[in-house]
Parts: structure tokens; sequence; C-alpha cells
């Protein structure tokens, strides 16, 4: 059986890029590579893009996947980096490919398909997906429309709300609204809503600039803190509640793992209790009645479905003492380490850490192909 030939894209210029690095390195030392011929694409911090050469097997260190000037750079045509017109017609071509009239060479592509493992902004906000689509590339991972909704909280959660999903209240507001009416919105978080407030940048993940907030003080520093990532924001209610978080995994008929439970020491689960101090506990199976299990799987399917999902998603959930539920967010690209926990939901309910690639991959290609059915041109 010939190899599939995978692009991994990771790194990008994002406060995630250190957690895209963490996911690539993970994500190549489960790769069958005799399955697969993998390709690393490094994104500086800087936006500069950077192919290496071929991997042979896994790599040691992190810092191996970040390239320096020897390699391949992108200069000016996005097309000759992702695309090799030159390759010869039995790399990579699907059957309706190879029946087409068009040149073969014209149609022959550099990789079967493009695995994005890029966190937050410039890679799961829908930019990198929306390059992908144009280049007519195979990708893994959620469209456009779901991973630019499933970036913006704000967007997000009003899907959410036409979907009937239940929510904690909330209100949000744009940079230029707090620079000529910081009363004004102060007054309105605390009309609308109780103390606590957690204030968020709605354009960003891995909780980075959230902060929680007991009095006007601290809402006004947690404001200033979000705002330093992104130009809108969210406030929410703040409630005592379980964090609750199921992996959906699919394209048009999602599956749902098995729930899991985050316990975090700090007042919430934030960057370092993610990612570096490991004080965080996670529950998996999380301890539910079936009744609320049964609920969560609907409402995290009704979520994946709102945003319009394909291939993977994190749906987080809060679950209060009297098993009430409300949805917190969906996550278009998590952690995808072996530690995280999209991957040990799917371990607990079964799916390895190698046979979830495997199935990403074909979930990818499952959904380029019915795309190439479409048509452009009017009969």
């Amino acid at each position: 059986m010939m190899k599939k030939r995978i692009g991994l894209l990771y790194g990008g210029k994002s406060a995630e890029h250190e957690v895209s690095l963490s996911t690539a390195h993970a994500v190549i030392g489960a790769l069958d590579f005799d399955k697969y011929e993998v390709y690393p694409i490094f994104i500086t911090l800087d936006g500069e893009w950077r192919r290496g050469e071929r991997l042979e097997g896994p790599v040691n260190t992190i810092e191996q996947l970040q390239f320096g000037d020897h390699t391949a750079t992108l200069e000016n045509n996005i097309t000759d980096f992702l695309i090799d017109k030159k390759q010869e017609s039995t790399h990579l071509l699907s059957n309706q490919q190879q029946n087409s009239s068009e040149s073969l060479t014209k149609q022959s592509v550099h990789f079967d398909v493009i695995f994005p493992l890029l966190h937050g902004t410039n890679g799961e906000d829908g930019t990198v997906q929306g390059l992908l689509e144009v280049l007519n590339l195979p990708y893994v991972g959620n469209g456009v429309l779901a991973s630019s909704a499933g970036m913006d909280k704000v967007i997000m959660k009003q899907l959410f709300e036409i979907a009937g999903l239940p929510q904690v209240p909330y209100t949000h507001f744009i940079r230029s609204e707090w620079v000529k009416e910081q009363e004004a919105v102060l007054a309105r978080c605390e009309q609308t809503l109780q103390w606590p407030m957690f204030v968020k940048p709605a354009n960003l993940g891995s909780s980075v600039g959230i902060s929680k907030a007991t009095n006007r003080d601290e809402l006004v520093k947690a404001i200033k803190v979000a705002l330093q990532y992104d130009r809108k924001i969210v406030i929410e209610q703040g409630i005592e509640a379980r964090e609750i978080e199921l992996a959906v995994l699919g394209n048009d008929f999602p599956k749902v793992s098995v729930a899991g439970e985050i316990k975090a020491v700090t007042d919430f689960y934030d960057y370092d209790s993610k990612y570096k101090d490991g004080s965080t506990t996670l529950i998996i199976p999380a301890e539910l009645s079936q009744d609320t299990i049964a609920s969560l799987e609907d409402f995290a399917k009704r979520a994946f479905k709102a945003i319009d999902g394909s291939g993977l998603v994190r749906a987080d959930f809060f679950v209060t003492a009297d098993d009430k539920i409300y949805i917190n967010e969906v996550n278009t690209m998590p952690g995808f380490t072996p530690f995280s926990m999209y991957p040990l939901l799917w371990q607990e309910t079964g799916v390895s850490y190698s046979a979830l690639i495997d199935c990403l991959v074909e979930l990818a290609i499952e959904r380029y192909e019915e795309k190439q059915q479409l048509h452009y041109k009017r009969d």
C-alpha cells in the first residue's frame, strides 16, 4: 500500500506557539512511519514558514522541530511551498483526479493531507483553513466556519443560543466601547452579572489572558489584561460547578467519548495548570448519573453541529451540584499530546492515541472527497 504523505503544520504566530510545538512533537512520536511519509512545516513566531526534510522517525526533542535558515523557506508563493507541480502523477492522486481531463502534472499535489497542529490565533481561527481551502488541499480538523466560530467566544455563544443550549449569563464588548464608555461597560457588567466574573479575550484559547474578578477594581485590571490579547472581550457569570469535558469525533455522524472531569487547584483551569505545573487532576471517566451523561452527550453533539464541526471538537461543560448543565465552550483544536484531555478521553473510550490520529486523517480525506463532488460550473 502506498504511504500517505502528510504535512504537519505547527508553531505559528500565536500566544499558543509553545503548545503547538508540544503537540507536534507528540503526534510525530505516535505516527506510524510505515503508513505515512511525514514532512514538518514550521511557522515561526514571526510568521515565517519553513519546511523541513522528510522525517524518518520520531524526533528526540522539541528543539529539533524549530528549523534554521538552511531549510526550505516560503518566499513569495504559498502554492509552490505546499503544492509541488513537478511531482509525478503516481503521487497522491485520487481516482477522481486521475480521471480528470486536466493535466496530471498540474493536478499533482505534494501532500495527501495537511495536519494543522496550530492552536489559537492564525491557526485555529479559520485563517489557515481558508488558505488550505483555496489551495484545494485536504486537511485534518474543522473547516473555516467551525474554526472561526469556535475561536470567537461571542459568535460561539450566539450559535449555542440558537441551538437551544443552556449557558451561564454573559456580556461582551469591543475595545473602542471600553475606551469611550468605560463606566457604562462596568455598569452593564454589574447590572447583568454577579460576582465573581470571568474575563476572557474572545479570540484565544488555552486560558491565555483569562482572569477572575471579585470586585470592580479586579474587573478593571482583568479587562486590561484581556485587551492585550484581543479587541473583543467576553465577561461571564461565575458559578459553583464541576468542569466536565467530552471529546467529539467524526464528520456528519459524530461520536462522543466518555466524560472527564477537571479538578484544578487554582481558581480555574488556567494556562499554567494545563501545561506547566501539573497541579490539575483529570478524572476519567467522571462520576455522573446516567441521565446527566446522556444529556451531556446530546449537548456535545448539538454543539458540534451548531458550529458545523468536522473532525474533532472538545466540548466543555459546567455541571452544578443539582445536575444542571451549562455549556462553556467548544475547542476546535484541543490540546493533543498523549496527556491532554481529548486523547485521554478517547483512550478511556477504547481508541488509542495512534488510532485516533489515523481516524482524523481518514475523516479529513473523507470530507475532502465529498467536497470534490460539488459543481462550480453551470451545466
